[in-house]
């Protein structure tokens, strides 16, 4: 009779066990599906500068930088200011500050005004969208006298 008892008490101890384990288990896989959902509707921007050039001479009022960029991000990205060496600069045209998810080969040509660009020294040009984060960043040279 004693040797029953002990088996029967085994029983619950398995299946409590098995029950814990299960659930573990299929919450794990819950969390994973659910980051995966988040993941896809958030989205990412990010710009990538795929090729510039000075355009003008240096020491020349009025000189442009012109970039070339590519959205390798996930959802459309409006570009409303550009920072050459952390001041604000003017860039146009408008219609190509929009750039859509996967677009490539958009121009933005950067103004620099007065403070046009020398040879030889660098620019850190930093791009930011209607949200105000940046979303793309080069640090090109000018070209050499």
């Amino acid at each position: 009779m004693k040797m029953l008892r002990s088996k029967k008490a085994l029983s619950p101890v398995v299946a409590s066990i098995i029950l814990i384990a299960v659930t573990v288990a299929v919450s794990i896989a819950v969390a994973a599906w659910m980051g995966a959902l988040t993941i896809g509707f958030m989205g990412s921007s990010s710009i990538t500068i795929t090729d510039y050039s000075f355009v003008g001479g240096s020491g020349v009022a009025g000189n442009n930088i012109t970039i070339t960029m590519k959205n390798t991000g996930t959802k459309q990205v409006i570009i409303s200011s550009v920072k050459v060496n952390n001041i604000v600069k003017t860039f146009t045209p408008a219609a190509n500050a929009t750039l859509n998810a996967g677009d490539t080969g958009k121009v933005l040509t950067i103004s620099m005004g007065t403070g046009s660009w020398s040879n030889g020294n660098p620019y850190k040009i930093d791009l930011f969208d209607s949200s105000g984060s940046l979303v793309g960043s080069t640090q090109p040279t000018a070209p050499g006298a």
